[in-house]
Parts: C-alpha cells; sequence; structure tokens
C-alpha cells in the first residue's frame, strides 16, 4: 500500500486539531432530559431522526431514533445503547418496525369486555413462581381494591425476581418457570382510562361466559425450546370485566374534552395540547389508527409508537396532558416501553431480547418494577417468551430417558410476535424445499417414467460430508405460517429496476414471464437425469463452479460461500440450469449487482441472447416487475432459485421470498460471509450456515489484484499492506474530522480523477455513519458545494444531485436528480425514471449519495471508493464493516486513515456486532426432530 499523495494531491492547509469539540464519539447518545433539541429531533423525517444531540449515527441503514437496550446495563446514564451496536441508526427513508400500524401492545381490556386471566403460560422474565395448587387470585371489591392491589404488586414483584434469576442462574429447571401459575392481578380502579386491545398478530384475549367464581389456573405443559408461551384462554368462570385486568401504577388521567377530529386534524389538537409538534400528527394518524386522538389522549406514551419519537419526548408530552397524573412509574409508560425497547433492538437487528437485557434497559428507563412490566406484556400478548438451548462447547448434548430428564441450560428470550413469525416462517419453508425435493433421475429413472427418489444419489454434502437428515414438512392439513404481507406498507413501485419488498395483491396474481412468454402450469415439470447433472459440471468453468451445479443437483436447498470473484459460479450453475431446460433465476441485493450478475451469465451462455432475463432483484422478483411471474396458486413460476447477496436477506424478505416457492423448487443462498448483515433484523445466512442444515459449498476462487488479497486477510484478522504498484491502494493519514473531509473532497474531485481516470460520479465515499463531524451528511454538504453547488430549490436538492433513495427499510437505490414538479422530486436510477413524491421526500427517503454508509452500499460495487475513517468513529468499526467497506472499489481504493491503531485492532478483535436470532435454533430442532426416530430405532 501507499502513503504517498496521488499525482497532482495539495497538502491540505492546518485544520481543527484532534480533541476539539468537532470530534465527537459515534457510540455517544444523547441523554434525557435538558435537551433543546427534543421537540426538533421529534419532528425530524424517520430517515434523518437521531437522537437529540446525536453524534455519528450508526452504520445499520436503518432509521434508529435512539439507542436499544442490550447496552444500557453497562451505562451509567439513563441512555443505552442498541444491543450489540455501538451507535445509533439513521438510514434513509427506513422507519422503525412500529410503521406496521399496530396498536400499542400495553392496552388492556377496556370496560364491558371480558379480560384474560393470566395462567401459567405467560409465566416469563419476571413471573413469579406459584407454589403447586395455588388459587388465581381476584381483586376485592370496594374501597379495599387499591390496598390490595398494591399488596398484591408488591408480593408479585418479589417473587417474580426470583423466579427469573432462578432461572437464568440453573437453579430452577426453565420447565418449572413456565409451569408456574400466575394470580390474576387486581381490577383496575374505575377511574383508569380504559385501553386497546394487544396488537394485529399477537396472541389476542379471548372472549369466555363469566361464571360465578373463578377456580385455580390449570397447568399447562412447558413449551418446547424456541416455542412462544402464549397468553392462555382461561375458563369461563372469571367474574366481570375486569377479571385479570392490570393494577394501576400511578393516578388517573383526567377525563379528555369533547371528541376530536377525525384523522390527523383530531391527531394535531391533541399534540398542540401536549406541546408536540404538529408534523407528527399524520404519521401518528397512520400508526395508531382512526381514534389516534382519543388513543393519545388517553394514554400519551402512545406516541412512542411513532416513528423518531424517543421516551423523553413522550414523557415530556404525557406531563403535558396528564399534569400531576403522570409518574414515572405509570403502567402504561412501562408497556409503551417495553414495545419501544424490543422495536428498537430489532433496528439494531435483533429479533429478540434476553429478559435480563431488556429487565437492565427497563430499569435505565426509571420503570419501578420492571419485572411486573414484562409480566404484564407477556399477559396481554403483546410480547412472546421463548427458550433457547445454550450451546456449551465441550459439553454433550443431554440424554432424555425414561425415568428423568437432564436439564440443558437455556436462556429465556422475548420478542414481538411479527418476528417470531418471520423466524418460524423461514425455518419451515426451508424445510419444505428440503422435504418436496425430488433428486435427479438415475439412468433407470426417466423423467417421463416418474417421480424420482426422494433419497439424495449420494448421501452426503458437496464438502463429502454426510448431509443432515431434512427437517419434516407440515402434514397436509398443517397450516405454515405465512408471510406478513400485509403488515408492511407497500413499497413505492414507481422505481422500474427495483421494487418494494412488499408485493401485495399484484405480486401473488398469476402472471406471465417477464420476456412475454405464459406460464403453463398444466405442464409437466422438466427434471434432467443425474447423467444430464453431471454433464453440466463436468463442463463448468471452475472446479467450485462444478462442485456447486453437483450439490443443486442433489439437494433442494444449498449455501454456497465466496468473495466477488466467486460470484460467476452462480451465473455458471444458473446457465447449466437453464440449458437443461429449468426455469432458473438469479436474484440479487441491487441493481448493480444484478447488471454484475447480468453479465457474468453472458460470459457463461454467450450464444443465449435471453441469458440476462435471467438476472433479477429480490424486490423486483417478488412485485413481479422482473422475473418469471407466478402461477395459478400465487407462487413464483421457476424451477431454481440462487439468491445471491444472501448475507442481505433480512428475516421479513426471507420469509416472504420462501413461502413465494412451490415446493420442490431448488433454492441456493449465495454470499459472503465476511460482509456486514441485512439492515433489518435478523442473520438469516449465518445462521443457516451455523445450523449446517443443508449441504453448503465453500468457494476456492480467490479474489486476485492488491483490493482482493487486502481483502482477503482482513476476512481472517489479518490487516497486512499489500504491494500497489499501480495506486490500487492508498493509504492517506489525517489529524482529526475536519481534515478528513477535505482530503476526501479533494480526492474525489481532483486526484483520483487525474491518476486514474476515474470521473467524480463513479467514485463513492463510504463511511462509518450519518452523524459527526465526518458522517454523510457533512461529506455530501461538502461535496455538493464542490461537484453541483446550487441553493437547493427542490426541497434541498438540485438537478445533477447524486442521491440515495430509499424506496423501503434496508434498500438503498442510488440516483441523480433531474428535476421536480407536482408530482414529486425526479430522479435517473439506474437508467430508471423513479418519481419520489413530496411527502417522502419531507419524510427523508432521499439523501444526498456523494457519500454513504456500509450498510447502504453492501451489495454495490463502483470503479472507485474512498473510505472515511475518522478519529470519532473508532468506536463503530468491527471486521464485517471494513471488510464491507474496503470491497467496495473493483480498481481503486482510497482509505482517509484518522483511527490510528483502532482500525488494526477492530480487524483482530472485534469480528462482528452481535445479535439475538432464533433461527439457528429452529433450523437444529428441525433436523433434531427428524432424525429421533431413526435414533431410536
Amino acid at each position: 500500500m501507499s502513503t504517498d499523495r496521488l499525482a497532482g494531491d495539495t497538502p491540505p492547509e492546518q485544520e481543527a486539531a484532534p480533541g476539539t469539540a468537532d470530534a465527537q464519539t459515534p457510540a455517544a447518545a444523547a441523554a434525557p432530559g435538558g435537551n433543546t433539541e427534543a421537540a426538533a429531533a421529534a419532528a425530524a423525517p424517520s430517515g434523518e431522526a437521531a437522537a437529540p444531540g446525536e453524534t455519528v449515527a450508526s452504520d445499520d441503514g436503518t432509521t434508529a431514533p435512539g439507542d436499544g437496550p442490550a447496552e444500557a446495563a453497562r451505562k451509567d446514564g439513563p441512555a443505552e445503547a442498541a444491543p450489540g451496536d455501538a451507535t445509533a441508526a439513521a438510514a434513509p427513508g427506513n422507519a422503525t418496525a412500529a410503521e406496521d400500524g399496530r396498536t400499542p401492545p400495553q392496552d388492556a381490556a377496556r370496560p364491558g369486555e371480558d379480560a384474560v386471566a393470566s395462567g401459567p403460560e405467560t409465566a416469563a422474565p419476571g413471573s413469579e413462581a406459584a407454589a403447586p395448587g395455588s388459587e388465581a387470585r381476584t381483586a376485592p371489591a370496594g374501597a379495599a381494591r387499591d390496598t390490595a392491589a398494591s399488596g398484591s404488586a408488591q408480593a408479585t414483584a418479589a417473587a417474580l425476581a426470583a423466579a427469573v434469576r432462578a432461572v437464568e442462574s440453573g437453579e430452577r429447571s426453565a420447565a418449572s418457570f413456565f409451569n408456574a401459575p400466575r394470580p390474576a392481578k387486581p381490577a383496575a380502579p374505575a377511574g383508569r382510562p380504559a385501553q386497546g386491545a394487544p396488537s394485529p398478530g399477537s396472541p389476542a384475549p379471548q372472549d369466555r361466559p363469566a361464571g360465578p367464581a373463578p377456580e385455580p389456573a390449570r397447568q399447562q405443559p412447558a413449551p418446547e425450546a424456541g416455542s412462544p408461551a402464549r397468553p392462555p384462554v382461561v375458563d369461563g368462570d372469571a367474574t366481570g370485566p375486569a377479571a385479570g385486568a392490570a393494577a394501576p401504577t400511578g393516578p388517573a388521567a383526567a377525563p379528555g374534552p369533547a371528541p376530536y377530529a377525525p384523522g390527523a386534524e383530531g391527531v394535531r389538537q391533541v399534540l398542540a395540547a401536549g406541546g408536540a409538534p404538529e408534523a407528527l400528527a399524520d404519521r401518528a394518524a397512520e400508526v395508531l389508527g382512526e381514534r389516534a386522538a382519543e388513543a393519545l389522549r388517553e394514554d400519551p406514551w402512545q406516541l412512542l409508537a411513532v416513528p423518531g419519537v424517543r421516551p423523553e419526548q413522550a414523557d415530556g408530552f404525557a406531563r403535558a396532558l396528564l399534569g400531576p397524573a403522570c409518574g414515572p412509574g405509570d403502567e402504561r409508560r412501562a408497556q409503551a416501553l417495553v414495545g419501544w425497547l424490543l422495536e428498537q433492538a430489532a433496528v439494531a437487528g435483533h429479533s429478540a431480547l434476553e429478559a435480563s437485557a431488556l429487565r437492565a434497559a427497563l430499569a435505565q428507563r426509571a420503570v419501578p418494577d420492571p419485572d411486573d412490566a414484562l409480566q404484564t406484556a407477556i399477559a396481554d400478548g403483546a410480547v412472546l417468551v421463548f427458550q433457547d438451548a445454550i450451546e456449551e462447547p465441550g459439553r454433550p448434548r443431554p440424554v432424555t430417558e425414561e425415568d428423568g430428564e437432564e436439564a440443558q441450560p437455556v436462556r429465556i428470550l422475548l420478542g414481538l410476535d411479527r418476528f417470531a413469525m418471520a423466524e418460524e416462517s423461514v425455518a419451515d419453508g426451508l424445510a419444505r424445499l428440503l422435504n418436496t425435493f425430488e433428486a435427479a433421475a438415475g439412468p433407470e429413472d426417466h423423467p417421463a417414467d416418474g417421480p424420482a427418489s426422494d433419497e439424495d444419489a449420494t448421501g452426503e454434502d458437496a464438502t463429502g460430508e454426510a448431509a443432515p437428515a431434512p427437517a419434516p414438512a407440515p402434514a397436509a392439513d398443517e397450516e405454515r405460517p405465512a408471510a406478513e404481507t400485509d403488515t408492511t406498507p407497500a413499497a413505492d413501485t414507481d422505481n422500474g429496476t427495483e421494487a418494494g419488498t412488499e408485493a401485495g395483491a399484484e405480486a401473488i396474481r398469476p402472471s406471465g414471464h417477464a420476456d412475454g412468454t405464459t406460464n403453463d402450469t398444466a405442464a409437466r415439470p422438466v427434471r434432467p437425469s443425474a447423467a444430464e447433472w453431471e454433464a453440466a459440471a463436468a463442463a463448468a468453468p471452475s472446479p467450485s463452479a462444478a462442485e456447486l451445479i453437483r450439490a443443486a443437483a442433489h439437494s433442494g436447498l444449498v449455501a454456497h460461500t465466496g468473495a466477488e470473484a466467486a460470484r460467476a459460479e452462480p451465473a455458471a450453475l444458473l446457465a447449466a440450469a437453464r440449458s437443461l431446460g429449468l426455469r432458473a433465476f438469479g436474484a440479487t441485493h441491487t441493481e448493480n449487482g444484478r447488471r454484475r450478475l447480468a453479465t457474468d451469465l453472458t460470459e457463461c451462455a454467450p450464444g443465449d441472447p435471453a441469458i440476462g432475463t435471467a438476472a433479477v432483484t429480490v424486490s423486483a422478483l417478488l412485485s413481479g416487475q422482473q422475473g418469471p411471474g407466478r402461477d395459478a396458486d400465487g407462487a413464483l413460476a421457476l424451477d431454481l432459485l440462487v439468491v445471491l447477496d444472501a448475507p442481505q436477506l433480512d428475516l421479513e424478505t426471507a420469509a416472504l421470498l420462501v413461502e413465494s416457492l412451490p415446493d420442490g423448487t431448488r433454492l441456493v443462498l449465495s454470499g459472503d460471509p465476511g460482509v456486514l448483515w441485512s439492515a433489518g433484523p435478523g442473520r438469516l445466512f449465518a445462521d443457516l450456515l451455523a445450523a449446517r442444515f443443508c449441504p453448503q459449498v465453500a468457494s476456492r476462487t480467490p479474489d486476485f489484484g492488491p483490493i482482493g488479497e487486502l481483502v482477503s486477510g482482513i476476512g481472517i484478522g489479518e490487516l497486512s499492506q499489500v504491494e500497489a504498484p499501480g495506486k490500487e491502494v492508498v493509504i492517506v493519514p489525517v489529524r482529526d474530522a475536519k481534515e478528513a473531509v477535505h482530503r476526501t473532497v479533494q480526492l474525489v474531485a481532483d486526484s483520483v480523477p487525474r491518476a486514474l481516470g476515474v470521473p467524480a460520479d463513479r467514485t463513492q465515499v463510504i463511511t462509518v455513519g450519518h452523524g459527526g463531524a465526518a458522517g454523510t451528511r457533512a461529506l455530501n454538504a461538502a461535496l455538493k458545494e464542490r461537484l453541483n453547488p446550487g441553493p437547493g430549490r427542490f426541497g434541498g436538492f438540485d438537478p445533477g444531485d447524486r442521491v440515495a433513495y430509499a424506496p423501503a427499510p434496508g434498500r438503498t437505490v442510488p440516483g441523480t436528480v433531474t428535476g421536480a414538479d407536482a408530482a414529486g422530486l425526479r430522479l435517473d436510477c439506474d437508467g430508471a425514471a423513479v418519481v419520489v413524491p413530496r411527502e417522502q421526500v419531507g419524510a427523508g427517503a432521499v439523501r444526498h449519495g456523494w457519500a454513504l454508509t456500509a450498510h447502504q452500499a453492501a451489495g454495490m460495487r463502483w470503479p472507485a471508493a474512498v473510505v472515511v475513517l475518522p478519529g470519532d468513529a473508532a468506536g463503530g468499526l468491527t471486521r464485517a464493516w471494513v471488510y464491507t467497506a474496503f470491497s467496495r472499489g473493483e480498481r481503486h481504493l482510497s482509505v482517509v486513515q484518522g483511527v490510528d491503531q483502532a482500525l488494526p485492532r477492530a480487524v483482530a478483535e472485534v469480528p462482528v456486532k452481535e445479535r439475538t436470532t432464533r433461527l439457528r435454533t429452529l433450523l437444529q430442532q428441525s433436523v433434531q426432530t427428524t432424525q429421533e426416530p431413526s435414533t431410536a430405532d
């Protein structure tokens, strides 16, 4: 590597010294209270929103209004960092998961409705360990009710804390934890405002007739590891509508004014009364529904469901509306915080949280009784409980015997229902593909002679090891969890190259192929013989490509790993499969990746003029804009699907994709395991590899050149110098963030174009986060001033500006502004004309795009990349981040280095920011369930 300046570089002037006020730590978070930016931050667009007083927002490609819970226990102040993430997130157009329109989970039963008395299955972190035979209690009537409620709450809290800690320490088994009955909570006093129902998709309270007197709660079997503990249905003899309702922890709210105007207008009235920005009205009405105004008046903390609102801002809003009736111990506040913390955890990539982490985060937010808050959330169905087995290296798996059972260490996880359903849907769908796969026909089994055997022709995976037994397919009458297509907003479909992940009704209608041909669902599926597959493998361009073709011939699910050069192997598989008559398509994360795949396909099959149409994007495939369309059953009309950039698949997108594949489809998930995981929750590709659920093919094709050599070393934890005679890799030392901005502009505008011939519009700047003195905002402002100065007359943009458009959370589409009119901002995105409505522009769906974060840049490559590492970004660096950022340049990489030894330390010691997920456990359970009968024999 060269530390010399490129030809023509001029030394920068002496700028602000390190350690000045401009240098900020990316991990810093705004502490609640005393913040003059609170109202402005609440009104900020979701794509731009960060904690008041933000520094460097974390590079996760998502909108993170603030920090999440996992780091809470390790901090002294009331603010906490997102679990597994040292920085706050702020990616364009990326709304928090609360945008699904659900009613916040803190609502309990309204007067006049039957409430659900808590049963043993609702026991969770924070639940008490009731003695066997204990009976469910009902609240006393009359004036003694408040006293009884207070005493019950104290006893519950003590028993809850003891039970949870006993399970987590190993003193008690998880089964006894889940079997312990939970007494019904006292009824709320009459002055308590009515509250709404649990969120859609969560276990809902069930109606039951009233009875004369309560009976003891029935014991239920403990849920299996990984399965949710859902609120039970109690006997139909609970008395009164308040049975099982939560006890109050704060004074009753004052009665609200006369009914408000419907929709956003009524919300504006409530927001104005509480001193909140009226700009939140439209989003609040969208999230909370038609009665949003009444809901906010009754429970001001429901404002936390609106993207961009932080707890301290919701607290101020509640104080303005409730006055003396508002306090940190209000149960409505606690329940809103439980949901908010889990949403923030999802922003940081977690599909669930450990009970201890969530309890600590609630305590940091001044919730006086975190255990009781968790218990109530579980009883209301807002949160699901799971057991996740803890794998201890070197410890044999416990053996179950008839006369006893050895307890296996488990951790208690809490999660939101939609992420739980997405993970279970993915696990079930992958198992279905394995179980419905028909192996390649042998010489004695011609495709026309009938179905082939379900057994693998070799019984081994592509690595030579015994392939795991396929997971059991759901029974014909068993309903599989469906992809949650109706819980996420439809993405903008003006983009001609990429459509939203949420396909909607248009995505499931029967349709024809993108090339104009129609789907023939009545035609007999093509089944190449084993000899034909072997001939295709023998003709493969590389040994690794041949290995991948053989693996796909004998398994319905294959995992393929490799770096950039290895992308030619899935292309060879697609070309071979299409030559055998299969409907084969390759899907990428971005349009940039689709074009690169199309080039590889053309090289593999130069004689096929239509081979380029086999390359699609995941979003366009699901929406029907690209690919084969759907058959009469609504499934994708294909035989083989290769998904490149598999690490970028988030849970909900993966669930929708897998559920869209018909039985018997071959699915190949291919990607580089060294890059950053998806912007959304989950780590699907990493969990699939760790579970060893299917055959795995590891490419042996290396990336050549100085950049490939450098990135390959980073992948194994080594940051070494490489020879770069053509200035393929250049290191530019800087002293502080201000100098980093100066040198970055110089490199993009002057040095790289002059020395290497790469124009400024083909050079991409990548940095750690959006905020800070050298984040994307500061860099884009400086680059616009130099490369395309203008007044920003179209919502801050001018024709010629490079932009990053986020049509859906976790997706970034680069483009250039061409103009604006009444319809919105007009962009040219990779040759496709896109119109972004002005409402989306105002909400932050479009940012300037000369500089991106590494998460935004994942799945794309440019001729030249400039990676900016200011000193205040050291806390946000990991090996995966460095690997992803450094591998975005094809011909040239410049590193503006201001973190000194923090860079090699991150590469060697901080592989990745961990995420808490359940998919690996679910996949392993599928394999174990299948193997149990053979073990018993």
